[in-house]
């Protein structure tokens, strides 16, 4: 090769090294670019489902159906080997919020980092509510629709079991493809640990023989009361009560007895017609809990407070609390004082309708 076409060929060379650096500085800035660039045309709340055997290009076609139009197939594989990603896209629902990056995009998607949904159990739910809100939730797939109480309660696992209080209220996170009957099977499994828990601390002394009735006196002081402070004093109150042989005399009770039926208003036949849940007519503890206790309601009957008072009653000023008593006739001048708020505050509500009707 003479000189001359030795100088050629390098020139040709250094221009060919240019154009690559430049073509690769140039693919280099534009990957940059995509990776962390918000995705555009994303609504609020949008998500994306990977499903078992997606494939990156699956999850790409996705994103396009989705509105998403950056990006290059070729860009999403460099950007996914990059990070690791590429064959590890993990099952899942994937949040596409405004301002999520192919870079999070992926990296979530390689770690798992799926969306996660809420279902909360309120304490003082009943089984026929508890029920009614699994059946309202539409991120949860229904397997218990068709299904009684006697066979949910096989379904989980615990045939012949009464479903009433066995479910700690707690608040659950569950993902996309999760069932109700996945989240009672937690809610039971917690409930049990939690009365576990709770027996396992009561006193020496106490009256209860087995954790189901502790689970029993739990979902009624429970519902007896909103006011944590009062929960022991209110459980000791029901302590003292079994110790003596006095009935326990708590409307709770006789408003489950009613069941479906109750209107709101607990009338004198309620108290004395005769169920298995009406504590007025029958001594001892109901047969099965009222309600679903949560773990203060546990912990208070584990540990009640100490006392002499075996009578209560609402204070009737709307704060939720009650007056306590040792005597029946200190209840009864309770009973009175509670009628008379009540009574004004009927009054007072009946003369501010009159007025805003004047107006």
């Amino acid at each position: 090769m003479s000189r001359k076409s030795g100088r050629r060929f390098r020139g040709f060379f250094i221009l060919l090294l240019l154009v690559a650096i430049g073509a690769g500085a140039w693919f280099w800035q534009r990957y940059t670019s995509f990776a962390d660039a918000p995705l555009s045309g994303l609504d609020a709340g949008e998500t994306l489902l990977v499903e078992k055997g997606d494939s990156l290009p699956t999850v790409v076609r996705k994103l396009r159906e989705a509105g998403v139009e950056q990006g290059e197939l070729i860009e999403w594989r460099a950007l996914a080997k990059q990070l690791g990603a590429a064959g590890r896209l993990q099952v899942g629902e994937y949040a596409l919020e405004p301002g999520t990056s192919p870079r999070k995009l992926l990296t979530a998607m390689r770690d798992g980092k799926v969306v996660h949904r809420r279902f909360t159990i309120v304490e003082g739910w009943n089984i026929r509510e508890l029920r009614a809100a699994l059946a309202r939730s539409k991120e949860l797939r229904q397997e218990t629709t068709d299904l009684d109480d006697r066979a949910l309660m096989k379904a989980l696992g615990h045939e012949g079991q009464h479903p009433e209080g066995r479910f700690l209220p707690e608040t659950y996170l569950f993902t996309r493809g999760d069932s109700d009957l996945d989240v009672l099977k937690r809610a039971h499994t917690a409930m049990e640990k939690a009365l576990a828990d709770a027996w396992s601390r009561r006193r020496d002394d106490s009256v209860l023989k087995t954790p189901d009735e502790m689970l029993v006196l739990a979902s009624i002081v429970e519902k007896e009361t909103g006011i944590a402070e009062e929960r022991p004093r209110i459980a000791g109150l029901f302590e003292r009560r079994l110790r003596i042989g006095m009935r326990l005399q708590t409307d709770p009770t006789v408003i489950y007895g009613i069941g479906a039926s109750y209107d709101g208003n607990i009338r004198k036949r309620d108290l004395l017609t005769d169920t298995p849940y009406n504590t007025y007519t029958r001594a001892g503890l109901p047969p099965t809990p009222i309600a679903m206790p949560g773990t203060d309601a546990l912990h208070a009957v584990a540990r009640p407070a100490p006392g002499e008072e075996l009578y209560f009653v609402a204070v009737g000023d709307g704060s939720g609390r009650h007056l306590f008593a040792r005597t029946l006739a200190e209840h009864e001048a309770n009973v009175q004082r509670y009628l008379q708020r009540y009574r004004q505050g009927r009054a007072a509500q009946a003369a501010q309708g009159q007025t805003q009707e004047r107006q």
